[in-house]
């Protein structure tokens, strides 16, 4: 009895150290620790504390362990049941190829916004993003909706025309992944050309580029190393009518979507301008609507300007004033040249054209007479 006395004051005596000591990893590696651990077991058969590595219960009859292994299994069914939630809900989810974009403009009135998204809901479709502008001057309404998932558009094809009819609607639907076809047409400058080849095998611009036309036959080996068709259309003043016969006939077979015009130094016609309406894209080589013209870059450096910049727009019959899609600016100073201020130029003009041609094709871009709307 009087062992036992003694070895339960030692063991008291060890215990009165901080009670946060007692559940620290420095128990385990303590020889003094270790001393009272096995003084204790010795004791009462069990361990003073249990080791953090060690999370499972110890369970010591056979009904223990067969309810160990009952929560053991259903912890691996649970796992495995939402393994297979999982994999059933990403298999039945829709493929955002099943996007779609819907363009429309009206003349503008209550309830248009409301009107739309309530046949989307309808139909269950939903809205990824929206756009939408109403022009107080020309009292016309302009809106942009990216929604998606679905590949079957007869129901909201049919309601949209039900509504387009009531409120005076031009409207369109197209496919996000569908690629639009473009006509680039060139002379003998490339850079424009080259950035936008690049871009569109770059992925960058989702758009197919089938043929290329040109007055000179400069860049027939670059369209060759790109895959692409070339044309070589010379132009004169007196061929002038039967080059662009040729180049409407040339948009009819290919189904051309839009004509780019990548420093094409050539004036169009009325007729292409009018039968293209709305369908061909220029960049001009200044800030518009300064220096209108050739040689802006030189009547530029006769102003002595500090901004120089560059203009695409859509082609009208009057030269350079056809409605602006996009602008940028870089600064310049006195001590350039103007070939320097071309040299500086030049890059403004890549941008800006890709800018424009890409707005389009992801249906950003809206005619409002002689102005645009671009959700950009």
């Amino acid at each position: 009895m009087s062992e036992v006395s003694f070895d339960l004051s030692i063991d008291m005596n060890m215990l009165l150290r901080p009670a946060t000591r007692v559940c620290t990893r420095s128990l385990q590696t303590s020889a003094r620790a270790n001393s009272v651990k096995q003084s204790l077991q010795a004791f009462s058969g069990i361990s003073p504390c249990r080791n953090r590595q060690n999370t499972s219960p110890e369970f010591s009859t056979k009904e223990s362990l067969t309810s160990r292994r009952a929560i053991t299994s259903s912890a691996s069914q649970f796992q495995q049941i939402g393994s297979n939630e999982a994999q059933r809900i990403s298999t039945s989810s829709k493929m955002p190829g099943d996007d779609h974009y819907l363009t429309l403009q009206c003349p503008d009135k209550a309830g248009i916004v409301y009107a739309v998204t309530g046949l989307l809901a309808k139909e269950n479709l939903t809205i990824l993003d929206l756009q939408q502008f109403s022009d107080p001057d020309s009292k016309t309404f302009f809106m942009r909706v990216h929604f998606g998932h679905t590949a079957e558009l007869g129901g909201l094809q049919e309601s949209m025309k039900k509504l387009a009819a009531d409120m005076q609607m031009d409207y369109q639907i197209r496919r996000v992944d569908e690629k639009p076809k473009i006509l680039i047409m060139v002379s003998k400058i490339g850079h424009c050309l080259n950035d936008l080849l690049f871009r569109v095998k770059s992925g960058q611009l989702k758009v197919e580029v089938p043929i290329i036309v040109s007055n000179h036959p400069e860049f027939a080996e670059l369209a060759k190393n790109n895959g692409i068709e070339f044309h070589h259309l010379p132009v004169t003043k007196d061929t002038k009518e039967k080059q662009e016969a040729q180049i409407l006939d040339l948009i009819a077979k290919y189904n051309i979507d839009l004509v780019v015009l990548a420093r094409y130094m050539q004036v169009l016609s009325p007729r292409l301008c009018r039968e293209m309406s709305g369908k061909i894209i220029n960049i001009h080589h200044s800030f518009l609507p300064s220096f209108k013209g050739a040689k802006p870059y030189h009547q530029a450096y006769e102003r002595g300007v500090k901004i120089i910049g560059a203009t695409a727009h859509f082609v009208t019959a009057d030269l350079d004033e056809g409605p602006i899609i996009e602008q940028r600016v870089a600064r310049v100073d006195h001590a350039l040249s103007p070939k320097e201020l071309v040299e500086e130029g030049s890059n403004v003009e890549s941008q800006v054209l890709a800018a424009a041609v890409k707005w389009w094709s992801e249906k950003r871009v809206f005619l409002n007479g002689v102005k645009t709307v671009v959700f950009n």
